[in-house]
C-alpha cells in the first residue's frame, strides 16, 4: 500500500512539473529575446486567471452552457492576456530599452506589487474557484487515484509546451528570436524587426500563463497570491538553463516529483524547502543550469 501512494505522489508530482513547465517557457522566451529575467510571470498568470473567471461569470449570467467555457471563455482569455502582455511591453518595458539590465528586472519586481494590488482592488482577495475544464472528480486507474483536472492539466501543458517549443526551434518567428537573442544589433541589420519580437515574446509568454492560471486555479483557488507559484518556476528556469527550453522541461518534471516526495516522507512543511535545497547543489555543480550556455548571465 506505501508504494501505490509513493507512486500516485510521484505521478503527481510529474503532473504539477508540467504545468511549472507551461509556466516556465514564458519565462524563458522572454529573457531569450530581451535578456530580462521576469519576475512578474507569476502575476501576470494571475491576471490571466481573472480575466477567465471574469469572461466565465459573464456568460454563465447569460445563461450559456457548459460548452461556451472552450468555445468562448478559452479563446477570449488567451486573447485578452496575448493582448495585456503586448500592452506591458510596450508601456512599461520598451521605455527601458538600452538601459541596464538590472534596472529592467526592478521594473518586472516593481509590477509584482503593482498587479496584485490591481487584482485586489478590482476582484477582491476572497478565494474563487473558476470552472475546471474538464472537472476535479478522481478516477482509479489500476488502482492509483488520478485527478482528473490534474492529468488533464498536464496533457494540457505539455501539448502547448511541445507546440511553443516547435515553433521556438522551425518557424520563422523562432528564428527572429533567437537572433534576436543572440545580437539586437545584427537582428537589426538583417531586417528583423526587433520591438515586434519583444512585443511577440511578451504575447506568448502572458498567453501560456493564462492558460496556466487557468489551469491551476480550480485547484489551488483564485486570490491575488496565486503569482507565488511563479517564485517555484523560478527554481524551474535557473535549474533547467535560463536559455533552454528542453532543460526546463526537465527541470519543472524534477521540482515538481521532489515536491511531492518530500510532501509524502516529510510532511507539506518541508515541501517548499527541499526541492531549493537541491537546485541549490546542483547550480553549485553547474551554475548554468542541466541544459544552459556557459555564458548566460546570472541574475
Amino acid at each position: 500500500m506505501e508504494l501505490a501512494f509513493v507512486i500516485e505522489d510521484s505521478l503527481t508530482g510529474l503532473m504539477t512539473g508540467g504545468v511549472y513547465a507551461l509556466i516556465a517557457v514564458g519565462i524563458v522566451f522572454v529573457f531569450r529575446a530581451t535578456k530580462v529575467f521576469n519576475f512578474a510571470h507569476g502575476t501576470v498568470m494571475m491576471i490571466g486567471a481573472y480575466f477567465y473567471h471574469t469572461i466565465t461569470l459573464a456568460l454563465g449570467g447569460l445563461g450559456l452552457g457548459a460548452w461556451a467555457v472552450y468555445v468562448i471563455a478559452l479563446p477570449l482569455t488567451l486573447a485578452a492576456s496575448a493582448l495585456f502582455g503586448a500592452v506591458i511591453e510596450r508601456v512599461v518595458m520598451r521605455p527601458m530599452l538600452g538601459q541596464n539590465p538590472f534596472a529592467m528586472i526592478m521594473v518586472t519586481i516593481g509590477l509584482i506589487s503593482v498587479l496584485e494590488g490591481a487584482a485586489a482592488v478590482i476582484w477582491s482577495t476572497n478565494a474563487f474557484y473558476p470552472p475546471a475544464l474538464v472537472g476535479l472528480s478522481i478516477d482509479f486507474v489500476g488502482g492509483l487515484a488520478i485527478n482528473r483536472q490534474m492529468f488533464a492539466s498536464f496533457l494540457i501543458a505539455i501539448i502547448v509546451f511541445a507546440t511553443i517549443a516547435a515553433l521556438f526551434l522551425k518557424s520563422k518567428a523562432g528564428v527572429a528570436i533567437r537572433a534576436t537573442a543572440s545580437d539586437q544589433s545584427t537582428a537589426y541589420a538583417m531586417g528583423i524587426n526587433v520591438p515586434r519580437v519583444f512585443s511577440t515574446t511578451w504575447m506568448i509568454a502572458a498567453g501560456t500563463g493564462a492558460l496556466a492560471g487557468i489551469l491551476l486555479a480550480p485547484l489551488n483557488s483564485l486570490t491575488p497570491s496565486l503569482g507565488a507559484v511563479g517564485l517555484s518556476v523560478i527554481a524551474v528556469v535557473i535549474l533547467g538553463g535560463m536559455d533552454s527550453v528542453i532543460g526546463v522541461l526537465l527541470a519543472a518534471f524534477l521540482v515538481g516529483w521532489l515536491e511531492a516526495m518530500a510532501n509524502h516522507f516529510l510532511g507539506g512543511n518541508f515541501k517548499e524547502i527541499v526541492p531549493y535545497v537541491v537546485v541549490l547543489v546542483i547550480i553549485l555543480i553547474r551554475p548554468y543550469g542541466l541544459l544552459g550556455t556557459r555564458d548566460v548571465e546570472r541574475v
